[in-house]
């Protein structure tokens, strides 16, 4: 069962570029605050992201603070724009900021898909580079690379939706952006079963700090769906892009003893593909991962807008 929570949702403006965007916070803030980016896939929106990644509904048990905007460029399909939203996605990081001030403890990006390969683009930029304390894939690339699986990404059909990008291009995106980013932050990367061909066993964020091999954790077991899919794709839909929501299974490793105690994971979601919502209990055990992960670094550049 889903817990009932006291979180506070809202509707939050922008006043620089008129944008709203939606903010969750818990009922107490008087706790140290984990401030969650959660930004949305290509083709989709910030109502669909907080129901496919729903970790406000653990805002007030992990206290977190929880974002979701929503891409400017709608054609052919909404997606993130660097000139259309980045300064916008800054605008939202000064205003939780101001708002809760020293009680922030840490700030995560999370993104789903091109808000996943967003979020990566995004630590090259010094602003985020030097606020973010760590970044939550959600099938949006992993540093490194990692093999995608024959017939990854959207199903066509007849009459089906045109995409902001093609195959090519979007792999062309995922290996410009597999690299390694010049800054310091925990990394967690997340995907379906279905849409990779195999996960590496060795992580190149993993070497980086130092860490371990990988440690397998015990699986998470959901008796609950998640809450969303792709409605629109729903009858012409792939395993490896995703079918309806439903009860599972997550595997989770972690890479032990990284330098400065920095977390870095693999979670695979098994016999899911890109689109199915995540369930209850790997949501909160992502959640809860990230809370437990290090931070200081929105602290240390307050003042400092760009």
């Amino acid at each position: 069962m889903r817990q009932e929570v006291a979180m506070r949702h809202e509707s939050v403006i922008d006043e620089a570029t008129g944008r709203k965007f939606y903010l969750d916070v818990p009922d107490d803030t008087g706790r140290p605050l984990t401030f969650l980016l959660n930004l949305h896939g290509g083709g989709s929106f910030g109502a669909w992201q907080r129901r496919y990644f729903p970790a406000h509904d653990y805002a007030d048990a992990h206290a977190v603070v929880v974002a979701a905007p929503t891409a400017a460029t709608a054609e052919p399909s909404r997606h993130w724009a660097a000139d259309a939203d980045d300064e916008h996605l800054q605008n939202v990081v000064n205003l939780v900021a101001d708002r809760f001030g020293d009680g922030l403890r840490s700030f995560w990006l999370v993104g789903h898909s091109q808000g996943g390969m967003t979020s990566r683009r995004l630590l090259d930029r010094p602003f985020f580079g030097d606020r973010v304390d760590g970044w939550l894939s959600l099938s949006g690339g992993r540093i490194g690379g990692v093999p995608r699986a024959e017939g990854a990404g959207p199903p066509s059909y007849p009459g089906g939706p045109r995409t902001g990008f093609s195959p090519d291009q979007l792999a062309r995106l995922r290996a410009g952006l597999s690299g390694p980013p010049d800054a310091d932050l925990s990394f967690i990367f997340a995907t379906g079963e279905h849409e990779i061909a195999e996960l590496p066993a060795d992580s190149a964020w993993a070497q980086r700090y130092g860490a371990g091999r990988r440690v397998r954790q015990p699986d998470v077991e959901d008796t609950e769906a998640g809450q969303v899919w792709d409605k629109i794709r729903e009858g012409h839909s792939t395993p490896q892009w995703g079918l309806l929501p439903r009860p599972g299974t997550a595997r989770v490793y972690v890479y032990p003893g990284a330098r400065d105690g920095r977390l870095i994971a693999d979670v695979v979601r098994l016999d899911k593909g890109h689109t199915e919502g995540l369930e209850p209990r790997i949501t909160e055990n992502l959640v809860a991962m990230m809370v437990a992960a290090p931070g200081g670094k929105l602290r240390q550049t307050r003042g400092a807008r760009r």
